[in-house]
């Protein structure tokens, strides 16, 4: 896969949403999203499968941001991509009554699979994801209908691994062999103490080996996009364990603070944004930019989730002509479940 000026556009249009909206909310974490801005785009524009104008269809690839803080990330992808969240609800970041709470929450944003606040949760639920995906797949898949095929994919964060609940999810995913689980690990070497050596210094590669998982080192998640697009297509062609990988970032990438504890957990400082958005190659007088290209880009591959979804509605409809009681059996869990989610 080529990458070229149009991905690093988009790349820098994620990390200055994130900037942008954290000052404008005088609250927040910018660092996450800056660090992980490349891989987040590798992923949702390569790789991830979904249909924002149906949040809802089975077989869509989930995402789970286990490093909730940082969820300016993901609420600036969801925007770009085309979900209902506009770029109003990204200025009003961490408001009262706000669809961008300030941590991922299911059921207020469209989009967000699961809630994730305290460290750890979100490997947790990614983990329950995927054993239900695989045990539907197992259930209701039969020869020439392939209907359940979808990955669940994880960011997560130093302090996540430090959590002892993600280390027991972790283990029976690896016992279970689910090969649709890709997890990513941001591997910043900052947590909100700062240096992660004052209190982490595992070996989370030999860790998770033991777990069973297969493990992928990418050393440049700031740059080596090719590097990170042959992670996650080896990842997929694993199929008997799930896989982790271990990113090297730098976290507030492009901040005076950038490497440091200084990006997480609170804003940059008007000096400092002004000195990334140039650097950048955007106005430093502008907020909430969004260059029309990256909209183009990220809708094209909305578009082609719609077709997607389309051409899978075809098959679950030729799938009830030879299966009429699992049809309806699956039928009817989905519309219980989009019952349940429109409260």
């Amino acid at each position: 896969m080529a990458y070229g000026e149009i991905d690093q556009l988009a790349i820098n249009t994620i990390r200055l949403l994130a900037v942008d909206a954290t000052f404008n909310s005088n609250s927040g974490h910018p660092g996450a999203p800056m660090g992980m801005a490349p891989i987040a785009h590798v992923l949702f524009n390569n790789f991830m499968r979904f249909n924002p104008q149906n949040p809802s269809w089975l077989n869509r690839d989930r995402f789970v941001l286990s490093n909730g803080h940082g969820c300016m990330l993901q609420y600036a992808l969801l925007h770009l991509f085309g979900y209902k969240l506009s770029l109003q609800d990204l200025k009003d970041f961490r408001k009262i009554d706000s669809i961008t709470p300030g941590h991922p929450e299911a059921h207020d944003t469209p989009g967000i699979e699961v809630t994730t606040g305290p460290l750890g949760q979100g490997v947790c639920n990614a983990v329950g994801l995927a054993m239900a995906q695989a045990h539907t797949a197992a259930v209701f898949n039969k020869p020439g209908f392939d209907l359940v095929n979808n990955y669940t994919y994880c960011f997560l964060g130093d302090g996540c691994l430090m959590e002892g609940v993600s280390g027991e999810a972790s283990s029976l995913a690896g016992h279970l062999q689910l090969g649709n689980l890709i997890c990513i690990y941001d591997d910043n070497h900052i947590s909100i103490d700062g240096d992660t050596n004052v209190a982490f210094t595992e070996d989370v590669v030999k860790r998770y080996e033991a777990y069973g998982w297969h493990v992928v080192i990418v050393e440049d998640g700031d740059n080596d996009l090719a590097g990170m697009d042959a992670a996650i297509r080896e990842c997929q062609a694993v199929k008997d364990k799930p896989s982790m990988i271990k990113l090297r970032t730098t976290i507030g990438y492009g901040s005076l603070k950038e490497g440091t504890h200084g990006v997480h957990g609170s804003p940059l400082k008007a000096d400092d944004i002004a000195q990334v958005k140039k650097k950048f190659g955007f106005n430093p007088d502008e907020s909430f930019a969004v260059p029309q290209q990256v909209y183009d880009l990220y809708g094209k591959h909305s578009s082609e989730g719609a077709a997607a979804e389309a051409e899978w509605n075809q098959l679950f409809a030729k799938y009830k002509e030879s299966f009429p009681a699992e049809h309806a059996d699956l039928a009817r869990g989905v519309q219980t479940r989009a019952i349940r989610e429109r409260g």
